[in-house]
């Protein structure tokens, strides 16, 4: 146990918490997060019952992420509730502005190769266009919530279950590429793990440059003002 706790700030800030709720309803709702750290945050206000173990979708400003439910005070029909969230691992801290705008420790360096990063790849939040099959299920054409050489998170109010076997294809440069995969993990309202089974180191490999190069290209853009 490390010696010294996590810096956390308190705040007031906006966020809206979307996946679902302990009744397995969709839901979508704003929130306030009142306490917040590198990783995770203390809310407040929320209308639907949650469980701890939840995964949820949290997310302020543009940026995204996912989050566990750690802990819930429920305040009864009448009242809303708090909840803990911790992010999952290897998923963006999206207020990190936030964070040092407070004369708060520096943010702790990501933590190296460890077992968040058991991957051979990093992850790349982009959104690669993918087509997802299923034996007997109609297509479905969408984009990656991040995506590495050898896998990929897809957001999807309606994830399909673990062990799903699919049929993934993607442009790589001018070529395109099928691979078969599988559902890793599935967080119902938020979206789905999908890792690629069949695809060669080489392809992976290229997968990873194409990927990264994405995620260059498109960090500059962030940072100039007044460009959407």
């Amino acid at each position: 146990m490390p010696n010294e706790p996590e810096p956390r700030v308190d705040v007031n800030l906006e966020v809206r918490v979307f996946g679902m709720d302990a009744q397995g309803r969709p839901f979508s709702q704003k929130v306030r997060a009142t306490n917040i750290s590198h990783h995770g945050a203390k809310i407040a206000g929320l209308e639907k019952q949650l469980k701890p173990g939840d995964v949820v979708g949290v997310q302020f400003g543009e940026q995204k992420t996912r989050c566990k439910v750690i802990w819930v005070v429920d305040a009864g029909p009448v009242q809303k509730s708090d909840a803990g969230l911790k992010m999952v691992e290897g998923q963006p801290c999206p207020w990190l502005k936030e964070m040092e705008t407070p004369q708060a420790p520096p943010p702790t360096p990501r933590a190296a190769p460890s077992a968040e990063d058991k991957r051979r790849f990093p992850r790349q939040k982009v959104p690669l266009p993918i087509e997802i099959r299923d034996e007997g299920g109609t297509p479905m054409k969408t984009k990656t919530a991040d995506i590495n050489g050898s896998g990929c998170y897809v957001e999807t109010m309606l994830p399909l279950p673990i062990g799903r076997q699919l049929i993934v294809t993607f442009w790589l440069e001018s070529q395109q590429v099928s691979t078969p995969a599988v559902v890793r993990t599935c967080d119902g309202g938020v979206g789905m793990g999908i890792e690629f089974i069949s695809l060669d180191p080489a392809t992976q490999d290229r997968l990873q440059q194409q990927v990264e190069a994405m995620a260059a290209d498109s960090e500059p853009s962030r940072k100039v003002p007044g460009m959407s």
